[in-house]
């Protein structure tokens, strides 16, 4: 039986309902490009991979197969929460992990479903991760930025601030 590691859950409760990521990769002259993508996954599986749909014909497909040195980041400003995870990414050919990940969403970018002949299944291996997760209320931190202000003393204790390292 597996069980997830205590990092493979915090990185997952912290990730799983925001429905974008900024996946940022090395142009060809180095210059750090960005591209919004739509995480597949349904949880995080045991090697901590992310899963991504991306098209064969596009810049980001063939940028990585140059240099898979990957990072994704998700925010949740209305949670106060921000996520930054540094990993290496890859093409993965499997039908079936295809099939599992589809959804009705990936068919508007891929009309031919997962026989599509432009779609590419992009799985990045999260190596570490970064989070910052405020749980006081907005009115605390308003209370706290205010006070910080006035004293002169940098705030404390505004929420969590933690790095993963993943298997």
């Amino acid at each position: 039986m597996h069980t997830e590691s205590p990092a493979h859950e915090t990185l997952w409760k912290l990730i799983k309902d925001i429905r974008f990521g900024m996946l940022t990769h090395r142009t060809s002259t180095g210059m750090l490009h960005a591209h919004p993508l739509t995480t597949q996954n349904r949880q995080l599986d045991e090697q901590a991979e992310l899963y991504f749909f991306v098209s064969q014909s596009g810049e980001l497909y063939e940028r990585l197969l140059t240099d898979g040195e990957v990072n994704v980041s998700y925010a949740d400003p209305d949670e106060d929460s921000y996520v930054s995870v540094s990993g290496q990414a890859r093409f993965v050919d499997d039908r079936a992990l295809k099939e599992a990940l589809w959804s009705p969403m990936a068919k508007a970018w891929f009309p031919g479903g997962v026989s599509d002949p432009d779609l590419a299944l992009l799985g990045v291996r999260v190596r570490h991760a970064e989070y910052w997760n405020v749980d006081e209320s907005k009115m605390v931190q308003l209370f706290q930025m205010a006070k910080a202000a006035i004293t002169g003393e940098p705030p404390r204790h505004l929420g969590e601030h933690k790095e993963l390292t993943l298997p």
